[in-house]
């Protein structure tokens, strides 16, 4: 049997549950809307880079090799540029488990940290911006940072998220689950497929609103309108903060 100080330990370290309170259930909707949002501007606005959807990225490496083209540098980065900051986000919630402390709260604040220096950086570069040059490509990167840590922490410090920037998998399991739901002769699985559905959904909405508001955005200020995905960062980690003080957290 665990001592209590045990599971106080587990208590200080887990992640919280997706519907533990109001605020975890709301914040993978706005996180969809970071990341659509996101991920549209850095398209519309450096010259065709994906920050959120990296498989778009080898899609349009591909073309460009079988095509003949000069690959453009930022799509190159990108892979790699998430893969690295996976890994090391794995590595930070590894150090913040061993001092016992709840990853939630500090994987958002580095999301914001990442967005907020991809909207200095990309407002400074001004409107004329050379998606080919150091300032745009650096500006890029820390976008695709901020979306590899926010990929990471729905998977290990939100129990029960969906993805809240990959949609072909989360249309997938929402139609396979209605589906269940429609047809299923076990009671036990379409409860299950019913409660995934409630996550699904507005993971789904939140993304689309999101790829609207910065399209939007983008067409008519240009990068600031990366100031709507930071600002929502913001209020994700003052989501994340009220959820794990909630929970009792550390």
């Amino acid at each position: 049997m665990m001592s209590p100080e045990a599971e106080g330990r587990t208590a200080w370290v887990s992640a919280p549950s997706v519907d533990s309170s109001l605020g975890t259930k709301l914040l993978p909707s706005v996180l969809s809307v970071i990341a659509g949002s996101v991920d549209v501007i850095s398209f519309l606005g450096l010259g065709g880079l994906f920050t959120a959807h990296i498989t778009g990225n080898l899609v349009i490496l591909a073309a460009h090799v079988v095509s003949g083209g000069a690959a453009p540098l930022a799509p190159m980065l990108s892979v790699p540029v998430f893969m690295v900051v996976l890994g090391l986000t794995r590595l930070l919630v590894g150090g913040l488990e061993a001092i016992e402390l709840a990853s939630l709260r500090p994987l958002l604040l580095l999301q914001f940290l990442l967005l907020a220096g991809f909207l200095v950086l990309g407002v400074a570069a001004g409107p004329r911006l050379d998606p080919n040059a150091a300032n745009a490509i650096v500006a890029g990167m820390l976008g695709v940072a901020a979306m590899a840590v926010q990929n990471a922490l729905v998977q290990i410090s939100l129990t029960g998220a969906p993805s809240t920037a990959v949609m072909t998998t989360n249309v997938t399991r929402f139609m396979m689950d209605v589906g269940e739901v429609l047809l299923g002769r076990d009671p036990a699985e379409v409860a299950q497929a019913r409660r995934r559905t409630q996550h699904t959904w507005p993971a789904i909405v939140g993304f689309t609103v999101g790829c609207g508001l910065g399209a939007a955005g983008e067409a008519t200020v240009g990068l600031w309108s990366l100031a709507l995905p930071a600002g929502l960062a913001l209020l994700a980690l003052a989501m994340g903060v009220a959820a794990t003080l909630d929970g009792g957290e550390r």
